[in-house]
């Protein structure tokens, strides 16, 4: 049994920053005090753990398992110990929260703003929108995920904090798209950069399957595409990226034309290199949402920072 909750921290920083180095430095350890915690647990679980790989330090199955369950048990302990209120002057709290591209250019940059503000003494964490984002919302190893969520299980809260419209970009010196308006003849007539939806899935609640999915693309419901088909088209796709910040560097550079939120557009829109193409049919907007589980709003510090998030949103 393990007896010293200092190995468990070590173990637990080490899992996410897979780094000897980078855990040292949160832990404000040395990296052999940190190598000699991770040896004595080895020798305690009779497993290596970690072992070293071309990414940094990786995980064995063993510590994979380990991984939730004992990120959980030190959150509940911090969170039984912890001052009953929350002081966001004084906190050193880490939140971390999961984003896609859009909110990491959209939101991040002035709620980061207006933490260093409110609460400086404390960090944010802008994490990668990946498949695994349920189980890091359980784990707590994540507090909060920003994106266009259709469906999450019941544990957790949804709350829309933002409504986007969207808007097709193109070179600003693109040759077809000169004028003030475009018809869908004209839209089709160039190549399209289509932001893959990389993060389709199923979750399972009370014994029924159903979709989530957060939104790594930006799409209009089809509308576009029943637009096309209403008129007899179809259009071509020049290539798929993964991203909107990839999109615009594509449309940006050739002939192809991209479909991605508003917000962003203006942003790069702003150095003249790209310019805006209102779609040429009815393009229903997107809910941008927050999602939480529902249980964390007891923590003064989720509590608080959910707000924060949504006053910041509120202000965009």
């Amino acid at each position: 049994m393990i007896q010293d909750l200092n190995l468990l921290r070590v173990f637990d920083v080490l899992l996410e920053e897979r780094s000897v180095t980078r855990t040292g430095a949160r832990l404000g350890l040395t990296q052999s005090a940190v190598s000699h915690a991770l040896n004595r647990l080895r020798y305690m679980m009779s497993d290596e753990l970690f072992v070293r790989g071309p990414g940094g330090m990786q995980p064995t199955p063993r510590a994979v398992e380990m991984g939730p369950p004992v990120h959980a048990a030190l959150n509940q302990l911090q969170a039984a110990l912890a001052p009953s209120d929350f002081d966001p002057a004084t906190s050193e709290r880490r939140f971390a929260v999961v984003t896609g591209a859009y909110a990491s250019a959209i939101l991040a940059p002035p709620l980061a703003s207006r933490l260093a503000e409110v609460a400086p003494q404390s960090e944010l964490m802008i994490a990668e929108l990946a498949l695994d984002v349920l189980e890091r919302l359980d784990a707590r190893r994540a507090d909060f995920l920003v994106g266009s969520v259709l469906a999450a299980p019941e544990r957790f809260a949804r709350e829309t904090i933002l409504t986007e419209t969207l808007v097709w970009v193109v070179r600003a010196a693109h040759p077809a798209f000169q004028g003030e308006t475009i018809d869908l003849e004209t839209l089709v007539s160039t190549p399209h950069v289509v932001i893959a939806r990389n993060l389709p899935g199923l979750i399972e609640e009370g014994g029924e399957r159903r979709p989530f999915v957060s939104r790594a693309s930006w799409e209009d419901a089809g509308a576009f595409e029943a637009a096309l088909a209403s008129r007899g088209l179809t259009r071509r796709v020049g290539v798929s990226v993964p991203d909107t910040y990839t999109a615009l560097a594509v449309a940006s550079r050739t002939d192809m034309a991209t479909l991605i939120p508003r917000r962003l557009a203006m942003l790069s829109a702003q150095s003249g290199r790209v310019r805006l193409i209102e779609p040429p049919y009815d393009s229903p907007p997107v809910d941008v949402s927050l999602l939480y589980l529902t249980e964390r709003l007891a923590e003064p510090a989720i509590s608080w920072m959910r707000d924060l998030i949504r006053t910041v949103a509120a202000g965009l």
